[in-house]
């Protein structure tokens, strides 16, 4: 067993904000699955919404979320999160983040100093997106490794996947539940260890990997929600899943993401004919909100027989294009594919979870001890559907209000009266070397079909009582593995996945209505009555 004063489970933007300012008054165990620069922060090409412009205001921003939140925003933590971005953005720039400038590229100086160039997303009614060309997310991310790889106190445990939060109530103690650190396997070695802490922080990113396609990196496999569930934490909103309208269409291309910068530079959405078609489904066309956008598409797909829609933006200047969207044009070029010259081929695919572990404008869960912030997190700012670049903001924003909320309640007396509690050591039992790995495989690739074909963006009440029916058959089968073979990676992401379907499912079998990025045919439009969230807690 060791000891840390905090452990931090995941390394995007949440994560390591939150672990450069906890360090400062503790040891700080930032754990990741993968190395440390993977995470889906890395994948983020548009940007972060925050006023920085006399054009603009907290209060246009706060009616812009609530908007495409579609009725369950909590207000008062949106207006909280939104008033305090422009603090958060100015410790990035000190750490060294270069957002772009209206003059070109900029030094760290210079963003302090010189006005930002801000873009503009569908559902903002102001250019508020701070962006660094399109790769904003992997720029955030080399400024806050940088920062953690200097600083004494953050011990990064790189290869390393959490396995299940431990609490009180897992010891046998009757008194009020609470987290007492966390089992963590090497991948390394293949040895599961207990690392103790009073304080723990779930920054593990979203589940973009439980649905076939998806914009997602491979990690994003839903971990945090899953322990947070297996541990007794209230989960809320999941039947909420956004999927992002534009996503490169290609054999070969994988998954890459065609951010919504580039709709926002002027790019039109249009058939394979050439003519546009989102003025028939929202006034605001190609900047309506992502579900209304997505669910157009799937609409044109399924109406005419296409495999994909196009997104044009031949009619900008081809250097202008090529600056603003270096990374999207290479990528695009090295399928064959000029953004100058050509129509770009899209198709929506899963992209964030508007859900997670319900927290409060602190991060702070209904078990103590556990936190979390990010993705994983449901504060109430997103409601029904994410305002694009909205997520960077929470995220910064929630690590420094987590932070502050632990130091402002931390109790030295009580952390060191619970220091003799002694975490047991993990054991396998007698647990086999998993040799039949070709099922979890089969189970894995099941899950993400199961949760595509009958999860998506449009529902049925039918389709998802199927979900939900096979979802509860695989269960006993991954847990009929857990229990009897060695703990890998694989087996443990396929439990998570499978658990966190099961929560989405279940979630949007309780929503009879349509709201935001949860749309079924059995009730297609919204419900006064079910105005509020939507919260599970196991048992």
């Amino acid at each position: 067993m060791t000891r840390y004063d905090y452990v931090v489970i995941g390394s995007g933007i949440a994560g390591l904000s939150f672990a450069l300012k906890a360090a400062e008054h503790g040891e700080v165990a930032l754990i990741t699955k993968s190395n440390k620069a993977e995470s889906n922060t890395t994948y983020a090409q548009g940007g972060i919404a925050c006023v920085t412009s006399p054009e603009d205001s907290f209060e246009l921003h706060v009616q812009d979320t609530l908007v495409a939140g579609a009725g369950l925003c909590d207000e008062a933590v949106t207006r909280v999160l939104v008033s305090e971005g422009p603090a958060r953005i100015r410790e990035l720039i000190e750490l060294g983040v270069q957002f772009d400038v209206r003059d070109g590229e900029a030094s760290p100086e210079d963003s302090a100093t010189a006005e930002l160039d801000l873009t503009k997303e569908g559902g903002h009614s102001k250019r508020r997106i701070l962006h660094s060309r399109d790769i904003t997310g992997r720029e955030i991310d080399r400024a806050l490794i940088a920062a953690v790889e200097k600083h004494p106190r953050i011990h990064v445990l790189e290869h390393h996947m959490a396995v299940d939060l431990i609490t009180l109530s897992k010891l046998g103690f009757a008194s009020e539940d609470r987290v007492l650190g966390v089992y963590v396997l090497d991948e390394n070695t293949g040895n599961v260890k207990a690392l103790r802490s009073d304080y723990v922080v779930l920054a593990t990113g979203g589940c973009g990997k439980v649905y076939l396609y998806t914009t997602n990196p491979a990690i994003a496999t839903g971990d945090g929600i899953a322990m947070a569930w297996r541990a007794g934490a209230r989960i809320s909103n999941m039947e909420f899943i956004q999927f992002h309208p534009t996503c490169l269409y290609h054999p070969d291309a994988g998954s890459f993401l065609i951010s919504e910068a580039v709709r926002g530079e002027g790019a039109i959405l249009v058939d394979k004919n050439g003519r546009r078609f989102m003025d028939r489904y929202d006034p605001r066309g190609e900047l309506a909100s992502r579900d209304i956008v997505a669910r157009a598409i799937d609409a044109e797909m399924k109406r005419t027989g296409a495999r994909c829609m196009y997104l044009d933006i031949t009619h900008k200047p081809a250097e202008f294009v090529r600056e603003r969207f270096p990374n999207i044009a290479s990528t695009c070029l090295k399928y064959g594919i000029d953004i100058t010259k050509q129509k770009i081929p899209v198709v929506p695919a899963a992209h964030y979870q508007s859900g997670g572990v319900q927290t409060d404008a602190d991060g702070s869960t209904s078990l103590r001890g556990l936190y979390a912030i990010g993705e994983v997190a449901c504060t109430g700012l997103h409601g029904a559907n994410r305002l694009a670049s909205n997520s960077l903001l929470e995220a910064v924003t929630m690590a420094h209000r987590c932070n502050a909320a632990i130091l402002r309640t931390r109790c030295p007396d009580e952390t060191a009266a619970r220091s003799h509690f002694a975490l047991p050591e993990w054991t396998s039992g007698v647990a086999q070397d998993l040799d039949e790995l070709v099922v979890v495989y089969h189970n894995w690739d099941e899950i993400r079909r199961l949760m595509w074909d009958y999860v998506g963006i449009v529902r049925t009440t039918k389709r998802l009582q199927r979900a939900a029916t096979r979802l509860r058959n695989l269960d006993r089968e991954i847990q009929e593995f857990y229990w009897n073979f060695k703990v890998n990676t694989d087996l443990l992401e396929l439990r998570n996945l499978c658990t966190v379907a099961s929560i989405i499912v279940d979630s949007a079998l309780l929503r009879r209505e349509s709201r935001g990025l949860h749309y079924t045919l059995d009730f297609p439009t919204p419900d006064e009555s079910q105005r509020h969230p939507t919260v599970l807690r196991r048992g």
